[in-house]
């Protein structure tokens, strides 16, 4: 809805705006310095002759300039560019651990895991930290061991914790 309004806008009265624009009057030169006039004036009461000089188009350089070719050439790319002809390796893909959360039928390249799979594994180290260490994660999740240390440092899961009022007795679960 955003860009649709934003175009509305962007785009009213395009014509008459590009219409004035065109007819608005071009820029003129930047005017000089009042010493230079003083200077310019001196110079041509001087040299006459310099007045047509600077009014003048010089053939011999128009000439040189008609002469000019510029090719441009995209430099050879860096990366080298495979043959469409030899077939791309297949991807090894493991099947998701667990199915718990209903995943429809997906396959997860090695190397990476789902975010069930984050969640879960998130919480069996939280739960049981000696029986599920970082290696034990990384091997079961085909997992590089540098990633597993990364994702149990920085990342923890929920855990939420109901206070009771201070009025108020807690109900005390069996």
């Amino acid at each position: 809805m955003g860009a649709a309004v934003t175009r509305l806008i962007r785009n009213f009265n395009l014509e008459n705006r590009a219409e004035r624009e065109i007819s608005k009057i071009k820029p003129s030169r930047a005017p000089r310095h009042p010493s230079t006039k003083n200077r310019l004036r001196e110079q041509m009461s001087r040299h006459p002759e310099i007045e047509g000089e600077i009014s003048r188009k010089d053939d011999r350089l128009l000439s040189f300039l008609k002469d000019v070719y510029v090719d441009s050439k995209d430099p050879a790319p860096s990366v080298q560019v495979k043959d469409a002809e030899t077939p791309q390796e297949p991807k090894e893909f493991r099947l998701p651990k667990g199915q718990q959360f209903d995943t429809m039928n997906m396959n997860i390249p090695r190397g990476k895991i789902s975010i069930e799979e984050a969640l879960t594994l998130l919480n069996n180290h939280k739960l049981y930290p000696e029986k599920w260490t970082a290696e034990k994660i990384s091997e079961e999740y085909h997992l590089e061991l540098k990633d597993v240390n990364s994702l149990l440092k920085y990342f923890v899961t929920f855990e939420v914790k109901i206070f009771p009022p201070e009025d108020k007795k807690a109900i005390q679960s069996k």
